[in-house]
């Protein structure tokens, strides 16, 4: 599956108040792995920048003032994203502001919903640590994931984070590489070793065959799995119809 992990950076907070999107930041991966494609964009969006979001991510007219604008970049970026799956923490806000966007350039501009699917990881946090706090910051320090350059938000590193974030959630970063001259499958998320492939000259494993106390010992715990699900496993029911 190919997933597209993305934040946005915005002038402000409502889109009924006229904000834009001023920077757009997004992380690919393929398979659960990052390919390491990325897209990244500072955008001038024809209106000042609230002090208050200047605080929060340190962008201010004058860096913004001779980027391009949503229209002239609107074409690559949904080449980007088309046909994937995006990752988003606080989805609705940054999809509305992509719609907003895409609005603005006519009848014939697209909607997110049109291009790709979307995943909230704040829904997905909520639902996994409900009662706790569940922003970017607090998932990193509960899956402990380094964030130590974030003094802004940032829309290409809040989505990198982000990556490492989801990843951690969902079971982590598949590591495995069957090829040793693979440079991609050398470590996790973490830096440790990801396994190597077998050599081909090793001697065979040795295999252990259960003895009768054993099979009966299992059976036996079969058994009481089975009822105390109501006679609803499935493999038991495969072993009574005889697949």
């Amino acid at each position: 599956m190919r997933q597209i992990v993305l934040d946005t950076e915005t002038t402000g907070l409502e889109t009924a108040q006229g904000h834009r999107i001023i920077e757009i930041g997004a992380v690919e991966i393929l398979h659960r792995r990052r390919t390491g494609r990325t897209y990244h964009q500072y955008l001038q969006p024809d209106r000042e920048v609230d002090p208050g979001a200047v605080e929060v991510h340190g962008i201010t007219d004058e860096f913004l003032r001779d980027k391009p604008r949503f229209a002239d970049i609107a074409s690559d970026f949904i080449d980007f994203i088309r046909d994937g799956e995006l990752v988003i923490h606080n989805a609705p806000f940054d999809v509305g502001f992509m719609d907003h966007e895409f609005g603005l350039l006519g009848d014939d501009g697209p909607r997110i919903a049109t291009l790709c699917s979307v995943v909230d990881t704040l829904t997905m946090a909520r639902s996994m640590h409900p009662g706790q706090r569940n922003s970017l910051d607090a998932l990193c320090r509960r899956y402990e994931i380094d964030n130590s350059s974030r003094d802004y938000h940032g829309a290409l590193l809040d989505a990198e984070i982000l990556c490492d974030v989801f990843l951690a959630m969902t079971g982590g970063q598949a590591a495995l590489s069957l090829d040793h001259n693979d440079p991609g499958g050398s470590a996790d998320r973490r830096g440790r070793a990801a396994p190597r492939r077998i050599p081909d000259d090793r001697p065979p494993l040795t295999v252990s065959r259960p003895n009768t106390a054993e099979l009966e010992a299992h059976e036996a715990w079969l058994q009481r799995l089975d009822k105390a699900a109501g006679g609803s496993c499935l493999w038991r029911q495969l072993e009574r119809s005889g697949e």
